[in-house]
C-alpha cells in the first residue's frame, strides 16, 4: 500500500446548526450543536484513511484539553500519529455555522498549527521519503508549505496543494512545483482576482493559473461537480445528486479520497469519480470527519448509481 503524508492542520470543530445568523446585538437560539475533530489537513488525512490509504500525519496540537482527544481520534481513524506533536498554547479551533440548506460558514483560530515549522518536516524526513504523495493546505505557516513543496520535489514525491484558506500572500510561482493544485471556486476567485461564479468563469480563472506554470488544476464546485484542467485539456465531472444535510468538510473529503485512489493507480479521472462519490456521501450526514463513509459504503453507493461521465474538451 502506497503511503500518503499529510503535512497540515488539525482543528476542533465547534459546529452550530442555525436557521440564520443573528443581527448585531441579537441573540438567537440555535437548533443543534456538535463538537468534533476537524481542520483541513486532519480531514483530508481521515478521508484518505477511511478509503484504506496508509496515512501519516505531520501536525501540532496544543497543551489543552483538546490535544489528547485529537490524537486519539487520528488513531481511531487509522492515521499514523508518530509526528503528531504537542506544543505550548491552544490547539486550533474552528467555529462553524451550518444553515438549513446545509451550507456552511467557517472561522479558524490556528493555535498550535502556527507552530508547525520546516524543522518538523526535517525530523520526519526518513518516513516522509517513503511516501507516494504529500498533501498540503494553508492552515499552517506559508514557509512550512513552501518547504514541504521543495521537499517533495527534492525526493520525487508528488505534491497536492489545497490552497485553503485562500490568501493573496501565496506565491503562485513558489507552488508551481506542485503536481496538483485543488481550490474550490471561492478560493480560485481570491487567488486569481477573477470572477468564478459560472463554470465558464471558473475555466477562465483556472486557465490563468495554468498559464503561470501550474501543471494540474482541479476545482471542486460543490453540487456542480469538479473540473480538471491540464495542458490544453478540460475535464468536467458532474456531481452525484444527494440531499445535503451538512457540507462541512466536503472538499476535504474529495481531496483525501482522491489522493488515496491516485496513489494506487495514477488515474486522475478514475480518482475524481470515486472522490465525487465519497464527498457526496459525506454531505448526507451531520459533522465533518464523523460523516466520512467507509470504503465499502462508497463502493455500494457507486454500484447503485449511474456512472458519472466527463465532459471533455481539448
Amino acid at each position: 500500500m502506497m503511503r500518503i503524508a499529510v503535512i497540515g492542520s488539525n482543528m476542533v470543530d465547534l459546529t452550530a446548526y442555525i436557521d440564520r445568523m443573528p443581527a448585531p446585538g441579537e441573540t438567537l437560539e440555535a437548533p443543534d450543536f456538535a463538537l468534533g475533530c476537524g481542520g483541513k489537513g486532519a480531514n483530508q488525512a481521515v478521508a484518505a484513511a477511511k478509503y484504506d490509504a496508509d496515512v501519516w500525519m505531520v501536525t501540532k496540537v496544543g497543551s489543552d484539553i483538546f490535544a489528547d482527544n485529537t490524537i486519539a481520534n487520528f488513531k481511531a481513524c487509522g492515521v499514523n500519529t508518530t509526528y503528531v506533536r504537542k506544543t505550548e498554547g491552544s490547539s486550533g479551533v474552528a467555529p462553524i455555522f451550518v444553515d438549513r440548506s446545509g451550507q456552511n460558514s467557517i472561522l479558524i483560530i490556528k493555535g498550535a498549527n502556527n507552530r508547525l515549522l520546516p524543522r518538523d518536516i526535517d525530523e520526519a524526513e526518513a518516513d516522509l521519503k517513503k511516501c507516494g504523495m504529500i498533501l498540503l493546505q494553508l492552515e499552517i505557516p506559508l514557509e512550512t508549505v513552501y518547504y514541504a513543496i521543495d521537499f517533495g520535489q527534492k525526493h520525487g514525491i508528488p505534491v497536492l496543494l489545497n490552497p485553503a484558506p485562500a490568501t493573496k500572500d501565496l506565491s503562485i510561482e513558489k507552488v508551481c512545483a506542485c503536481d496538483f493544485f485543488v481550490p474550490n471556486e471561492t478560493e480560485l476567485a481570491i487567488l486569481t482576482g477573477m470572477p468564478a461564479e459560472t463554470v465558464e468563469e471558473i475555466e477562465r480563472a483556472a486557465e490563468t493559473l495554468l498559464a503561470r506554470g501550474l501543471k494540474n488544476v482541479i476545482v471542486t464546485m460543490g453540487g456542480r461537480g469538479s473540473l480538471w484542467m491540464t495542458d490544453g485539456e478540460t475535464y468536467r465531472l458532474e456531481a452525484y445528486k444527494v440531499a445535503a444535510v451538512d457540507t462541512s468538510g466536503a472538499g476535504d473529503a474529495f481531496i483525501g479520497c482522491f489522493a488515496g485512489c491516485y496513489v494506487r493507480h495514477g488515474d486522475v479521472r478514475a480518482a475524481m469519480q470515486t472522490a465525487s462519490a465519497f464527498a457526496a456521501l459525506s454531505v448526507t450526514a451531520k459533522g465533518t470527519q464523523m460523516s466520512y463513509p467507509a470504503k465499502d459504503a462508497v463502493e455500494t453507493f457507486i454500484a447503485s448509481h449511474a456512472p458519472l461521465s466527463f465532459d471533455t474538451r481539448s
